[in-house]
């Protein structure tokens, strides 16, 4: 399950005053990080990095080997490597953005927001990060069960530090809050075809907490505080038959579909605007009595977070904390394998421990 940054931080950060931070910053702690070692996945020698995923894999990859590719640049000096403007990603990656969007024919959200008592219309631009990975299972597909994995109790596993509840459909946020209405699906309800509703919470880990420290600081005369802690509303579910045997479109693997197993993050308390983990099953085209699950993480950024001006860069507590760095994993303050280890990181680490959940059971 994706994903789920530290967004409380990176938003605040975002606004912070150059003037501000110099002056907060002799009342925090000292021992804020300046080199820490950059976090690692949890089983990086059992993945395999490639540029991206192609129908021939099925056939030589073997059991225990994780392929995976987020379309990053390894050499790049652009910290948004990885990132694709979500229209331009609709345009390029047609299948992708289709199945990996909250619902089909998802576009950028329209709203209206009130600044100081005054509504105003908001158009919202996105930007998408993706890692697809893919691996093989030694048996059938008739003997993956996936509606045992579609409960808390795996997710629970899946991640521990992230914690989970029930949440009865008609309490999702959407349905609830009316500045939320532009995330309802506006063909059934949320949990409404056979899933469960699912609210989650994560607590920044390692550093990052004196970073939201340092941002509360900086926010003087707000009544609004920043959280610690990321929470999320999604949508877990094993798709209908119907709906996933579209789906070898996306893997472009020649054989039937067999089942697919989703999470979609609907709405997220902060800078996250969706998010899906999608897995996808087949049999191998080699050999039927193993099955090739083909995995991708989508998680949609508002724009102008990432584009907004950094003045605070040249403030040496703050300059570690740019709101791409840390949603990159590109910042001294990463740290751990989950959420605040950066998104590409988590990523990796969540395909692997489906592929390890798929291989014991």
């Amino acid at each position: 399950m994706p994903r789920q940054f530290p967004a409380a931080l990176v938003v605040a950060l975002a606004l912070a005053v150059p003037a501000q931070a110099q002056e907060v910053a002799k009342d925090l702690p000292k021992d804020l990080p300046k080199d820490l070692p950059k976090p690692a996945a949890l089983v990086s020698d059992r993945v395999k990095d490639v540029p991206a995923l192609t129908p021939g894999d099925a056939a030589s990859l073997k059991p225990g080997t994780v392929l995976f590719s987020d379309h990053r640049e390894a050499a790049s000096t652009n910290p948004e490597s990885g990132l694709i403007a979500f229209e331009a990603w609709r345009k390029a990656r047609a299948a992708e953005a289709a199945a990996l969007s909250p619902w089909p024919g998802y576009t950028e959200p329209d709203y209206t927001q009130t600044v100081n008592g005054v509504a105003k219309p908001r158009h919202e631009t996105l930007k998408v990060y993706v890692a697809e990975g893919r691996f093989v299972v030694a048996k059938p597909p008739s003997a993956i069960d996936l509606s045992a994995f579609a409960n808390l109790d795996f997710l629970a596993k899946m991640d521990p530090v992230i914690r989970h509840k029930r949440l009865e459909p008609a309490e999702v946020t959407p349905t609830k809050d009316p500045a939320a209405a532009f995330a309802k699906r506006p063909d059934r309800p949320w949990c409404g075809a056979g899933g469960v509703c699912i609210e989650s919470r994560y607590d920044l880990e390692g550093k990052l907490p004196l970073g939201v420290k340092l941002a509360n600081k900086l926010e003087l005369g707000s009544s609004k505080k920043v959280a610690e802690f990321v929470s999320f509303q999604s949508e877990l579910r094993v798709l209908p038959p119907a709906e996933a045997a579209g789906l070898a479109a996306l893997t472009k693997i020649d054989t039937p579909v067999a089942g697919g197993l989703e999470q979609t993050i609907f709405w997220v308390n902060q800078i996250l605007r969706f998010g899906k983990f999608l897995a996808v099953m087949q049999p191998a085209p080699d050999d039927p009595n193993r099955t090739v699950v083909t995995t991708y993480m989508a998680l949609a950024i508002k724009a102008d977070v990432l584009e907004r001006k950094q003045e605070y860069a040249r403030v040496p507590v703050l300059k570690n904390l740019l709101p791409v760095q840390v949603l990159m994993g590109n910042s001294s303050f990463n740290t751990g394998t989950s959420i605040s280890a950066g998104v590409p990181t988590y990523a990796r680490n969540r395909i692997v421990a489906f592929a390890d959940a798929l291989a014991k059971r």
